[in-house]
């Protein structure tokens, strides 16, 4: 469902509300924007922190006056990490909504056929949270992240098990996603360079949307694993830790950045069942210096710019930068601008090599608490 446009008087009314104001319609002329993601469905918690940041970066940029006069209009694209759904989706944005670009999609597996569309029209698109080496291998000029790849990102979990959890028996599942089994992969790929893919005792695919794992559950149980690493997103990640210990499995627990969200403390059924979990993720926005003044507006409107949200924001607030000084919306023209330019944005200033990927990115470890919360360890 697409988020109405309002008039600026209604401005006051909308925040009261606990709205978020996209942009103004009526008289004035927009430029419109689709946000897409997962909105819906079992990865929704990743939808919402794509739409908060993207919202909040729309109403400060139309404070100070919009793109060259124009006020953004945000364009709301739900997949549900779909990827029939996310082509879908990027046809109706571009040929109904009329979108000039695009922030999204969130699952790779939705991102790289949705990008197709895009690349196709030449429209500019960021995502703020695909990690799979494929979104910007595919010689497509428009195309964009905000984070890294699964190829920085595995091998931090892979050193990690291996120089800092010591692991004797590894057990790596995923979720046989385009991100799950790429992310998986990409960690055993480090894992052979460490010379420790023989510690490897159990390789093995789960579906997505199930929730009983148990059988999968009783074999590694039987391969005495003390690590289990798990390439897929909470959802699933949830539930299959709740029966790990139920089943009185106590090898540590370590995933990538689609498990790490608080959404999943209630998918485990509770904190004590995540506690000592290790997750990597891009690095924690909340704390850079540059946020500082953004994140304490979030949490006046009564926001947690958690995970994703204010890489969503650095998103919209890149491709405001090229549309500005492009004085254009085509995707290719502002594709070349920001290749050749660093932009200043809430995660600080950001660069971009030829392929779209950001010349400096970087993932983070984290550790999950008694409390039900998550904090960052370590950097790379």
């Amino acid at each position: 469902m697409d988020l109405p446009s309002f008039p600026r008087g209604l401005l006051a009314m909308v925040l009261a509300g606990g709205l978020s104001l996209s942009g103004l319609a009526g008289a004035a002329e927009t430029i419109k924007i689709g946000v897409a993601g997962p909105m819906t469905g079992g990865n929704a918690a990743f939808g919402e922190q794509f739409w908060n940041g993207a919202t909040q970066a729309a109403e400060a940029i139309n404070a100070a006056g919009g793109i060259n006069g124009k006020q953004i209009e945000l364009v709301k694209g739900d997949d549900a990490c779909e990827p029939k759904q996310a082509v879908a989706v990027a046809n109706r944005l571009l040929d109904q909504d009329k979108a000039t670009a695009v922030i999204g999609h969130f699952c790779s597996s939705s991102t790289i056929p949705a990008s197709e569309v895009y690349a196709d029209a030449s429209v500019l698109v960021i995502t703020p949270g695909s990690t799979n080496p494929k979104v910007t291998e595919r010689d497509l000029p428009t195309v964009f992240r905000m984070c890294g790849r699964d190829d920085q990102q595995g091998p931090m979990a892979a050193d990690f098990i291996v120089n800092k959890l010591k692991a004797k028996k590894i057990a790596v599942v995923h979720d046989k996603d385009t991100y799950g089994q790429g992310i998986a992969d990409a960690m055993r790929a480090r894992l052979k360079e460490l010379k420790a893919d023989k510690k490897e005792v159990l390789y093995e695919g789960l579906t997505r949307g199930e929730k009983d794992f148990n059988p999968l559950v009783t074999k590694i149980k039987g391969s005495g694993a003390d690590v289990v690493y798990f390439g897929g997103l909470y959802n699933e990640a949830g539930p299959l830790l709740r029966q790990l210990r139920d089943q009185g499995v106590k090898a540590t627990f370590v995933s990538g950045d689609g498990s790490l969200d608080p959404a999943i403390v209630a998918a485990a059924g509770g904190p004590k069942f995540i506690e000592g979990s290790y997750m990597t993720s891009v690095r924690e926005a909340r704390n850079i210096p540059a946020a500082q003044k953004v994140v304490a507006k979030f949490k006046a409107a009564g926001i947690d710019p958690a995970g994703y949200t204010l890489y969503s924001y650095a998103s919209l607030q890149s491709i405001a930068e090229a549309m500005k000084a492009t004085k254009s919306t085509d995707g290719k023209k502002l594709a070349d601008w920001l290749k050749s330019h660093t932009v200043t944005t809430v995660l600080g200033p950001k660069k971009w090599d030829a392929k779209g990927d950001l010349k400096e990115s970087g993932f983070s470890i984290y550790v999950w608490g008694a409390d039900g919360n998550y904090k960052e360890m370590a950097q790379k």
